[in-house]
């Protein structure tokens, strides 16, 4: 019996190695949705309530499996939907193939309905690699191109099946001229600087005497070499948002993350630092290192177009972040001045204490940060943790302290609102037996979080083990917009465009089969999140949490200062909350 062009595409993803696809159906890739029912033993269909959500759970399937993810949508408005989720994994250097439907071609051209011209939309996010299929043998050499593109470019690329052409049998190429033969399978190379310039960054490591690192994404399977070069140039590690799993902030020398979402120790090293070594990161804020003729300058990143973007390096190697650590290192001289580590390890040590004074700070009703200080301790081995973009990010950044073995992530260079919860439900997918945790604000969790509660409800019966939590902050504010209004427009909050409906998050948990806490004052977070964690279920622990608690930056330059005075003089409908809860956390109680 001839196999059509639908089926043909999804055992041809099978041999990539792929088994799950995020996706909704609908009548432009009817022939996809049929072929499904064929193939479900190998390639598993997470239905999602939204194509938005398959676009950012195929983008977390690639941030914490390194493998490609894959997400399916219909003709028109579905491939519309996948593309804030797209943008995501693209600005985030994620391999993901999105395979959408389209009119069927003799409609094509013709003003059909849902017919959009999908290779002029798609042609930003997936410019790599988008095309149609248009005679059935074009699907193999197609789905082989799009899948090693997008394996070996770590981007997004895009396959467009009309709708008819899914229904026709499937033909392999004829051996003639103007055919194209391929196959699946692509390993990843070994990339290692020369020697020459290996010497040449060693050469600039060796002359400092305070050395500085930065570590992002393309670190995270290279934390045993960060480690020893840390070690031997004596240097602290900060580690950008994208980067916070790289290293545990249980080490003394790691000042966590950097930026406006930063610690005032790594602040604090980039200011002092001779030497910057930059590590698989496009951390993207200049303002948060060194100035300009402060610091010389080492990069490795992998891929070559990120290299000397950030800072003016004195030497840029393009690289394996692993590989290429592990050929710098019998280069490298040990330093065996301690005043820089030491002077880093006392700035982190006190840190870690103004950070637990600031959240036992007491607020109304409670203070946001003790949620994440409370939770930390009690995290367990192996989890997975999500944030949300939002004030959310700030506590996850700075108060989460994860320890070896962990993963985390959130949208890092679009910053998009969102992923938090469909991050979480991917992570889960992929790592059935491991605790999820994820952080979100209400913003977010009104935006999308809220109908994929409904995803959890549908599948957690199918994972290995069911601890999976979301935390959501509830202060009926877009908080971190209204913040940046204070400090950097100087602008009071707008009631109109900050405030949010209340909602009961805890509750809607329940209807649907989930475990809901509700929890209202300081002393009720801890029991909460004991309990939360003991759940036979996944649970929504909602948080009634305090709007006016300031996410403080790691510095407060003087512009920012005289606009966040000059809401006072416009009027802030929060101004006595406000005065209040930043003087306890600029003055907060030693405990």
């Amino acid at each position: 019996m001839a196999q059509n062009v639908a089926s043909f595409i999804l055992n041809r993803l099978t041999e990539w190695g792929v088994n799950r696809i995020y996706g909704y159906p609908g009548d432009g890739i009817t022939g996809l949705v049929v072929a499904l029912a064929d193939i479900e033993e190998k390639l598993n269909f997470v239905q999602v309530r939204h194509e938005e959500m398959a676009a950012f759970m195929a983008c977390a399937h690639a941030k914490f499996t390194g493998d490609v993810g894959v997400c399916l949508a219909t003709s028109g408005p579905g491939a519309i939907h996948l593309l804030n989720g797209l943008y995501d994994a693209k600005m985030d250097h994620q391999p993901v193939v999105a395979i959408i439907g389209q009119a069927a071609r003799s409609a094509m051209g013709g003003m059909y309905q849902q017919e959009v011209d999908l290779q002029s939309l798609f042609k930003d996010v997936a410019h790599e690699y988008v095309h149609v299929i248009t005679t059935p043998s074009a699907a193999r050499h197609q789905i082989d191109m799009a899948i090693r593109i997008a394996k070996s470019e770590r981007t997004v690329t895009c396959v467009i099946v009309p709708k008819d052409i899914q229904e026709e049998d499937f033909e392999p190429p004829k051996h003639r001229h103007d055919t194209i033969h391929s196959a699946p399978g692509w390993s990843s190379p070994l990339v290692v600087p020369q020697a020459a310039d290996l010497q040449r960054a060693a050469d600039v490591l060796n002359a400092g005497e305070k050395v500085a690192i930065l570590v992002g994404a393309g670190a995270l399977r290279a934390a045993t070499e960060v480690t020893e070069v840390a070690d031997v140039l004596r240097a602290g590690v900060a580690k950008a948002l994208l980067g916070k799993a790289v290293l545990p902030d249980t080490l003394p020398w790691v000042t966590g993350a950097i930026g406006l979402l930063g610690t005032k120790p790594s602040w604090d090293m980039m200011m002092e630092c001779d030497t910057l070594l930059m590590v698989g990161s496009s951390f993207p804020y200049g303002e948060f290192l060194p100035k300009e003729g402060q610091a010389h300058g080492v990069q490795i990143d992998l891929d070559g177009r990120m290299l000397g973007l950030r800072y003016p390096m004195d030497v840029n190697l393009c690289g394996d972040a692993a590989a290429t650590l592990r050929a710098l290192l019998p280069l490298l001289k040990q330093k065996t001045d301690l005043h820089w580590r030491r002077d880093i390890e006392k700035n982190v040590a006190d840190w870690w204490t103004l950070l637990e004074n600031r959240a036992n700070e007491p607020a109304n009703p409670i203070n946001p940060q003790r949620l994440f200080t409370e939770l930390s301790p009690r995290l367990p081995d192996g989890c997975i943790l999500t944030s949300d973009s939002g004030s959310a990010a700030n506590w996850f950044a700075r108060d989460l302290k994860v320890r070896e073995g962990m993963m985390a992530s959130l949208s890092g260079n679009l910053a998009t609102m969102g992923p938090g919860v469909p991050y979480a439900i991917a992570a889960k997918f992929a790592f059935p037996d491991r605790p999820v945790i994820a952080v979100v604000g209400d913003g977010a969790m009104q935006m999308n979080g809220n109908s994929e509660l409904l995803t959890i409800a549908k599948y957690w019966k199918e994972w290995k083990t069911p601890q999976l939590i979301v935390l959501v902050l509830n202060n009926r504010d877009l908080n971190q917009v209204t913040w940046e209004l204070r400090a950097m427009a100087g602008e009071p909050m707008l009631p109109i465009t900050q405030e949010i409906p209340d909602y009961d998050y805890a509750g809607m948990a329940e209807k649907i089969g989930l475990v809901g806490i509700r929890v209202q004052t300081a002393e009720g977070v801890s029991a909460a999140w004991e309990a939360a964690l003991a759940a036979d279920r996944p649970c929504v622990l909602e948080a009634i949490t305090d709007p006016d608690t300031p996410p403080f930056p790691p510095h407060i330059s003087l512009a920012q200062a005289k606009a966040f005075a000059t809401t006072f003089l416009k009027g802030d409908p929060h101004e006595k909350g406000i005065f209040r809860q930043a003087y306890r956390q600029m003055f907060p109680k030693k405990e």
